[in-house]
């Protein structure tokens, strides 16, 4: 279906908006996908802070050489579909992959990271990162475990000590006394 001159404009206006606020950006071949499964991806997508959408293979090399962003023209073989995650990367990477499993029908071409273009191996491993919550809670415990085998450590040596000083008070309490 041809598209006038004003909607691809248009188009290419939305595809710079979106790539200019994404982390990073999966593109699919969605060949197959129903109009149902396309509204369930894209609803599985809103809550992570994400949006899928179906664009031209040549507006989005366009929008992208626009913006000064590395091509993807070996990826935008046949109909693409692009998932743009703004915020995280990892989860919304994640609930395509998942969502390509359970049907069957998504699959991943690659993806580009900020300015860094990423095969569908590459965007396989993104999935498999935990989320940035999960990161921030294993690198406290990495800082915090030594610091809290320190403290335990002096802990002991002045209960040690305190130990002590009350064996020695007990002595001479006894020797006062007697």
């Amino acid at each position: 279906m041809a598209m006038s001159k004003e909607k691809k404009q248009q188009q290419v206006v939305q595809l710079r908006e979106l790539l200019t606020r994404s982390k990073a950006v999966i593109i699919t071949d969605y060949r197959g996908l129903a109009a149902g499964q396309m509204a369930e991806l894209r609803n599985r997508l809103r809550p992570l802070n994400s949006q899928f959408m179906v664009a031209k293979n040549t507006m989005v090399s366009r929008s992208l050489q626009e913006l000064g962003l590395p091509s993807v023209d070996q990826l935008l073989k046949g109909p693409s579909g692009l998932g743009f995650c703004f915020a995280e990367v990892g989860a919304p990477t994640r609930a395509m992959v998942e969502f390509g499993k359970e049907t069957k029908l998504l699959q991943l071409k690659g993806g580009l990271l900020e300015d860094r273009v990423l095969d569908a191996s590459q965007v396989n491993t993104l999935a498999q990162l935990p989320t940035h919550d999960v990161l921030l809670a294993q690198t406290l415990a990495s800082i915090q475990s030594p610091v809290s085998h320190f403290v335990g450590l002096l802990d002991g040596a002045l209960r040690g000590v305190l130990g002590v000083f009350d064996a020695r008070a007990e002595q001479l309490g006894e020797a006062s006394a007697a």
